[in-house]
């Protein structure tokens, strides 16, 4: 999924940051089984795989909101 996102920075503005679910126990309970997960804002994006779709569709309402 990483380097699908860092294909996808050249059409869109964002950032990554990658953390390490283990880290922290709600985390674990929430996403274990869904690594790796893409989320905003504690909104989930996605997970295995990218969803491109979704993942414009997201920024576009973050970009509005702002």
């Amino acid at each position: 999924m990483f380097a699908a996102l860092e294909l996808m920075r050249s059409e869109l503005d964002f950032t990554v940051e990658v953390v390490d679910v283990d880290t922290r126990p709600e985390w674990v309970e929430r996403y274990d089984e869904l690594v790796p997960v893409l989320t905003l804002a504690g909104e989930e994006i996605c997970h295995y795989f990218l969803d491109v779709e979704r993942l414009r569709t997201v920024l576009r309402q973050a970009g509005a909101d702002h």
